[in-house]
């Protein structure tokens, strides 16, 4: 799996690129993302002054944003977030936020270097939506944002670090938690037991869609949650994307919760036909998609370099 195509949609809005001399699109509707291309002259913090100069920009209800180098695939975006946190006056209705809208021909996902987005993120204290893409040098801090709904996090490995800032994080609305946990060939570092706070189903009261996928511990993961009293309390569990086996198939199946979920999602994993053909006889809508043959043992997460 390669993340081949900029969004289209985020936190309910629509995603269109914004070029100088572009005007704004309804902010009822549309948020924007601004990005730069290989050899551009202008750099991103040059295009995004120019994008707080355009006619109501103030009333901008969100901001995504793509790729910021002209010249270096690992370049960190340090100096992309301080600019957008130094424009939270100029941007005092901005809710939705992503950081890292970048396709693999601009930059592998295992290549995309981040900073530490904490001022950033205590900059703008009310949003609602918050999407991340690449782990390297990610950092959250002390994630505190009371109206955030939905949190994902997309990386082809992520660190303990930042899997246990989100596990300490001050995020009573989250509704939609999801984490690409990803391999340790790509920076993946945390265990199963990083995951402990989240599993009582206290620490995000009004979570419904639980996203914990793209690892190569899942089975384990999919052991822990299977009996977890967070999963009774959900209404779709992700588990996809990752090594899912007969193993961690049989926990989904031997589950008190699973079966009163409204979906679970499993695609891309390495269950036999067989497991397959019982998950899908469960009384819950399951997406068992994209089974992968497992030649001389070699298994992988869907979304890796």
């Amino acid at each position: 799996m390669t993340i081949g195509a900029h969004l289209t949609q985020f936190g309910g809005f629509q995603v269109q690129q914004w070029n100088p001399g572009d005007p704004l699109g309804d902010p009822a509707t549309t948020i924007h993302r601004v990005s730069v291309e290989w050899d551009d002259q202008e750099s991103w913090v040059e295009r995004f002054r120019a994008f707080l100069n355009v006619p109501g920009v103030a009333a901008t209800p969100g901001f995504v944003v793509g790729w910021w180098s002209t010249d270096d695939s690992m370049e960190s975006n340090a100096a992309v977030v301080e600019a957008l946190a130094a424009a939270h006056a100029q941007l005092p209705n901005l809710r939705v936020l992503f950081i890292g809208d970048v396709t693999y021909e601009e930059s592998e996902i295992s290549w995309i270097t981040q900073s530490d987005l904490s001022p950033l993120l205590g900059a703008y204290p009310h949003l609602t939506h918050l999407g991340v893409r690449g782990g390297n040098e990610l950092s959250l801090g002390r994630l505190h944002l009371p109206q955030l709904r939905e949190l994902v996090i997309q990386a082809g490995g992520l660190s303990a670090e930042v899997v246990r800032q989100v596990m300490t994080a001050h995020l009573p609305a989250l509704e939609h938690l999801e984490l690409y946990l990803g391999t340790d060939e790509y920076g993946a570092t945390s265990s199963v037991d990083d995951l402990t706070p989240l599993l009582d189903g206290t620490l995000f009261p009004r979570l419904r869609y639980l996203g914990l996928k793209n690892s190569d511990d899942q089975d384990q993961i999919a052991q822990v949650l299977a009996g977890a009293p967070v999963t009774g309390l959900i209404e779709e569990l992700d588990v996809s994307l990752g090594v899912l086996t007969d193993e961690g198939g049989q926990a989904l199946l031997s589950s008190p919760h699973v079966p009163h979920l409204k979906k679970l999602h499993a695609a891309h994993h390495f269950m036999s036909e067989a497991m397959v053909a019982r998950l899908e006889a469960l009384p819950t809508q399951v997406d068992v998609s994209e089974r992968q043959d497992d030649e001389d043992d070699w298994r992988f997460v869907a979304l890796g370099e």
